[in-house]
């Protein structure tokens, strides 16, 4: 087997893809990761890091290019960290997402079972209703842009594909402003400085549209001619609001929010029903493809109106929503006090009766069901990127539902809870991926799955909120697991001070202690932004933190 090394150059043919979407070529007995590339396409590569977990690539020159190969649409395509397959054909890129998942399914779940199905876009430009812009100076000027990929660098974007014509221009008029002002961006460096980013929201189905300019303090008497200048140059806006972040870190929202003008919160229609949104509330950022996915659910979830069906993991109660108005009866559990009566106020707003919400662990909802002598029809679970805890899947199937509908936003742990639910009776029957985040590596599953017929019968089990993984305290990685995700995922190490850094930004329990340490503020380390994109998709992939954080990146 041939020793690789830093420099050295290889020719090699890209034979398939990894999970962010980097072509796979093998030198040397060895897989080799490389952006930028395309399965069926040979390319001389040189090697740029080695290390005991992966090998890191960069395509030098194309020797034989993939008739899926295309020029990318975007002229800061791939310095701009938003969009990872522009290079590629939109087909390729759905079979590769597709391949993705059941590569999963084949590998880690042991499953007999594929998806076949995968719902793309038909447009699958100007898709989302939600930017966010960070501030940045070009040449003195004051920019909008999206970070440079694993970095902090600003880079600047005139219009961008995935965002609406509006949200450009909007904050485009805020950086014009900031310049006639003598207004500078935020510098996290020095804490100089005063707009930090620019977020607007659009809704799909409504005429409005609010604008947030995040900042490090007011405008004072300026804040009139700014309000005036946006309404003059942007009609379509419906509100503008300040929020005040003062906070040291790299959160988007945080702080005080102000409305200067019209209103704060915005009101939208997804599958036929009305939600009303503040600046910092969740939300599907493609409507279009979340109502393909919830109704694809709701396909698989109920097969007679009598239904009665579960709705785990519900949140707000959007897909709860969509299922009440199908089935006789929903039931939606969530351990979030605060999630359970936005749920109960979204059903009350939309005169949905027949939806009811419960602030329990599954454990609690199956022991509920059965004091009441009911038992679902159907059980749907959306659980977050890390998947059901073992416990949460022994309590599903304890209920003996006749169907299980398995939402997912990660093929690999889609693919460890199918086989721990197959190991419990329940065999996949159908499932679709659909394309929520196009021009990403990202990608949605979801999977119906059927009762054995065999089985006759299972035991309660009395499951804790820790041990389903849907609140209180759960069992958190070592710092060691933390760092040897990050080696394998993206070949960085990082220290314990760096991801003490990182947690205490973001509010979590440190396993390390600065005090212990006997390290005062100013001594505490400044995590290069790097390795913190890294540490925080650690954090994400363990369940630490959700996926908006990779916002604040």
């Amino acid at each position: 087997m041939e020793q690789l090394a830093k420099n050295q150059r290889h020719t090699a043919e890209i034979t398939g893809y990894a999970a962010d979407g980097s072509g796979v070529c093998r030198v040397g007995g060895r897989a080799v990761f490389v952006k930028n590339t395309v399965v069926g396409e040979t390319w001389e590569i040189r090697i740029l890091k080695v290390t005991a977990a992966a090998v890191y690539g960069k395509a030098e020159r194309c020797v034989t290019p993939s008739p899926n190969r295309r020029e990318p649409p975007c002229p800061v395509y791939p310095k701009c960290g938003g969009c990872s397959l522009l290079h590629m054909t939109y087909d390729e890129e759905l079979r590769m997402k597709r391949t993705r998942i059941n590569d999963a399914l084949r590998r880690i779940g042991g499953l007999d079972f594929q998806i076949t199905e995968i719902l793309g876009m038909d447009r699958p430009e100007h898709y989302r209703n939600k930017a966010i812009y960070a501030a940045g100076m070009s040449d003195g000027v004051p920019v909008k842009g999206f970070y440079r990929a694993l970095s902090h660098d600003v880079i600047p974007v005139a219009s961008c594909l995935l965002q609406q014509p509006l949200a450009d221009r909007a904050a485009e008029t805020v950086c014009r402003w900031m310049a006639s002002h003598n207004v500078a961006p935020y510098d996290e460096a020095t804490g100089k400085g005063t707009v930090r980013h620019i977020v607007i929201r659009c809704a799909a189905q409504t005429p409005e549209a609010v604008l947030c300019i995040v900042s490090a303090r007011g405008f004072g008497a300026r804040t009139e001619q700014l309000v005036e200048t946006l309404r003059a140059r942007c009609p379509e806006l419906t509100g503008i609001v300040l929020n005040v972040n003062k906070q040291k870190g790299n959160v988007v929202l945080a702080g005080d929010f102000y409305t200067l003008w019209g209103k704060a919160e915005l009101e939208d229609v997804l599958c036929g029903l009305r939600f009303t949104l503040s600046p910092q509330a969740f939300y599907q950022v493609n409507p279009v493809q979340a109502e393909r996915l919830y109704a694809r659910a709701v396909s698989y979830a109920v097969a007679s109106p009598a239904d009665t069906v579960l709705d785990l993991y519900c949140g707000a109660g959007t897909i709860s929503l969509c299922l009440a108005q199908r089935a006789a009866r929903v039931i939606g559990a969530e351990i979030v006090p605060e999630a359970v009566r936005n749920a109960a106020e979204n059903a009350r707003a939309n005169a949905v009766e027949n939806a009811e919400f419960l602030c329990a662990d599954a454990g609690e909802a199956a022991a509920l069901l059965a004091e009441r002598g009911m038992r679902p029809n159907c059980v749907v679970v959306d659980p977050p990127r890390k998947g059901m805890a073992e416990a949460a899947t022994r309590a599903v199937a304890s209920m003996r539902p006749e169907r299980i509908v398995y939402v997912s936003c990660d093929p690999g742990t889609l693919a460890r809870d199918l086989k721990r639910l197959h190991e419990l009776a329940y065999s996949p029957a159908a499932g679709t991926a659909v394309d929520m985040f196009p021009h990403t590596a990202s990608v949605e599953t979801v999977c119906l799955l059927t009762r054995e017929k065999s089985v006759k019968s299972y035991a309660y089990v009395d499951i804790t909120p820790s041990e389903l993984g849907m609140g209180g305290k759960v069992k958190k990685p070592t710092y060691k697991q933390i760092q040897a995700y990050v080696l394998e995922t993206h070949g960085l190490k990082v220290s314990p001070l760096y991801i003490a850094n990182v947690k205490d930004e973001f509010g979590l329990e440190k396993q390390f202690s600065y005090e212990e340490a006997g390290m005062s503020a100013k001594k505490r380390p400044n995590c290069p932004p790097e390795k913190r994109a890294a540490i925080i998709d650690a954090l994400i992939h363990f369940g630490m933190l959700d996926e908006d954080a990779r916002e604040t990146e």
